[in-house]
């Protein structure tokens, strides 16, 4: 309610509709007599006894349109009913359905929209017969499509953020889903929609009805004390401005009422008012230790056209163990975390000889409740990272309550003490409030908090500190390394920042366009002693204390290949200070080397021979 109270166009819509609310059930009883009554006194101009004026059968104009309210805000709200109910139910039942059945429902919605929704009323009217009931349902079936677009549209943008992400690795069925995390934070552009239906179908049912195809005599609403005005606008222009005066006024309110509703929904809202809103080379395989926790063997990620994003990659994590992916943006290194959390888009599937994490097999269906306990994900944003509709309590015991069987106050005094863990001051505060309520640094160690809370064995970190300050991103990852030492939890750590995986990593990973072209042990990071010319281009790029400040950063020139057209040979030879024509021609393997392993030409070249080839 408090939010209520500071939304001026709330409280004078709702105002303004409960004004008219009281007159469609007063009005009758007040000016019923009038409104029907048949004098002598035709078309007598507005006067302080007739404020309309009188029709050609001399019935008082004022008294109709406040009769006729009642009609028509009945007529209004059953339409607007139809279409946000028909309309949202349909829109929902295309997001749950599936891929294939969300794009045959879409292009359905397109061809309907296309049409104006007044045709498509005045088509029903004409094969059903004009009436009251015959123009709600037409109006309320053109309005449908808006609605089922809106929602559609808006849940697709939802379903990719992290908090939905979470909730799909909890095994949240999707009916849930959609009930608990895609329309609430839908709800806000809905609302406005709807006051917007609400003021279409208001115009649209007063025209039917104006054109004389709408509500039939004896009954009338508004549009039809209109239509009886014009008879005599030019002798006297009240009984038509009137009428129009009050459609005007109600669509008003209604918008208001959208508007004030849309800024109050949301809790995170504040001050804001409204809405206003193919190459198929196979890289060597290295092996792995059979004690690896989590293991991806040749995995791709795939695109429906057999495009790979993520090509033949293949790395092993140790229990204990912090591995880090390092590689510029578009190089695949989310999506291989998300194929191996079971979180890729619709759109994308994963191919992998072996993708597990302990003995939870990653290629078939592993129970979502084991998924949800064993694997942990720390996003990017953490202002995306929380559903901002819901408070933290329950976003953070979510997991424990579904899938562990804990009570509620249990599940809320582990979650009180990994919030203090993590080092959320006033923990117990933190779980009644919502996302919005923490700055973007304790909402990042409540993200931290919320997936260590189940002692996943593996911890995904995808780029945690982004979007932090420098001295908040010191906190973050000290608080991830202080998980795997005091409870031994692998974590898979992407990242674009070789200083960042340097921070805490014991080894690297890095990838380019979608494959790995070197692994090495922290210490050789470090030092800065990397075989690969595209690791050590990131390398050269990273600014340290020891540099000189006047010096400026080296940059790689030119830019990744997109995935569709990656060269035969390296995928890096374009940019690379030392390609030859082989690099060119050969995708270079994977192979061991030292204590690392490169995918690189270069390292078989005799050092005699070293011609670089443009």
């Amino acid at each position: 309610m408090q939010q209520l109270r500071r939304s001026p166009a709330l409280m004078l819509g709702l105002a303004g509709l409960a004004l008219f609310v009281v007159l469609g059930i007063i009005a009758p009883y007040i000016w019923g007599d009038r409104a029907e009554t048949l004098t002598d006194q035709t078309h007598l101009a507005a006067s302080a006894e007739h404020w309309f004026g009188t029709d050609a059968l001399g019935r008082d104009i004022f008294a109709r349109t406040m009769v006729a309210t009642r009609l028509t805000l009945l007529m209004c709200l059953a339409t607007t009913a139809i279409a946000a109910v028909g309309g949202i139910g349909f829109g929902a039942a295309i997001w749950v359905a599936g891929p294939r059945v969300r794009a045959l429902g879409q292009r359905v919605i397109d061809v309907l929209i296309s049409y104006p929704s007044v045709i498509f009323a005045l088509v029903m009217v004409a094969v059903l017969g004009p009436g009251v009931g015959t123009s709600i349902v037409a109006i309320g079936l053109a309005t449908c499509p808006a609605f089922a677009r809106l929602t559609t549209n808006l849940a697709a943008s939802i379903a990719g953020r992290d908090f939905v992400s979470t909730a799909r690795l909890l095994g949240v069925s999707p009916a849930r889903l959609l009930r608990r995390h895609i329309l609430p934070n839908i709800a806000e552009p809905l609302l406005v929609l709807l006051s917007v239906a609400f003021t279409i179908s208001l115009k649209a049912l007063s025209g039917l009805s104006f054109l004389g195809v709408g509500v039939q005599a004896p009954d009338y609403d508004w549009g039809s004390v209109l239509n009886k005005g014009l008879e005599g606008i030019y002798l006297n222009p009240w009984p038509a401005l009137g009428p129009s005066l009050v459609i005007i006024l109600a669509g008003l309110a209604g918008g208001l009422i959208g508007d004030g509703l849309a800024a109050a929904v949301n809790p995170a809202a504040g001050r804001r008012r409204g809405y206003r809103a193919k190459v198929e080379a196979v890289t060597a395989v290295p092996s792995y230790d059979e004690d690896a926790l989590a293991v991806a063997d040749r995995l791709s990620v795939v695109l429906p056209d057999g495009t790979r994003l993520v090509d033949e990659v293949s790395f092993a994590i140790k229990p204990g163990e912090v591995l880090g992916l390092v590689g510029e943006s578009g190089s695949g290194k989310s999506l291989t975390a998300m194929a191996l959390a079971k979180l890729l888009p619709d759109d994308l599937r994963a191919v992998a000889g072996t993708l597990k994490v302990g003995d939870l097999d990653l290629n078939g269906k592993p129970p979502a409740s084991r998924l949800a306990t064993e694997i942990g994900i720390v996003y990017q944003d953490p202002s995306a990272s929380f559903n901002p509709t819901l408070k933290l309590g329950g976003q953070l015991t979510e997991a424990l309550r579904t899938h562990g069987r804990t009570s509620k106050k249990a599940a809320a005094r582990q979650a009180v003490d990994q919030l203090a863990a993590a080092r959320v001051t006033l923990p117990e505060q933190r779980l009644k409030q919502y996302p919005h309520e923490l700055s973007g640094g304790m909402r990042q160690r409540a993200m931290i908090a919320s997936a260590l809370l189940t002692s996943p064995k593996l911890l995904i970190a995808d780029e945690p500190t982004t979007a932090l300050d420098v001295t908040v991103q010191a906190e973050v990852l000290g608080l991830l390394r202080e998980a795997n030492e005091r409870d031994g939890t692998a974590i898979l750590l992407i990242s674009h920042d070789v200083g960042v995986i340097s921070a805490i990593c014991d080894r690297v990973v890095v990838m380019y366009a979608g494959r790995i072209v070197e692994t090495l042990p922290i210490e050789r990071l470090r030092a800065g002693d990397a075989d690969h010319p595209y690791t050590q281009a990131l390398l050269a790029a990273t600014p340290t204390l020891h540099s000189p400040v006047d010096e400026p950063l080296s940059s790689i020139p030119g830019r990744p290949p997109h995935p569709a057209s990656r060269p035969a040979g390296c995928a890096f030879a374009p940019r690379c200070p030392l390609a030859r024509q082989q690099c060119h021609d050969e995708l270079p393997l994977l192979a061991v080397h030292g204590t690392g392993a490169t995918a690189c030409h270069a390292l078989t070249w005799d050092k005699q021979d070293e011609e670089v080839v443009a």
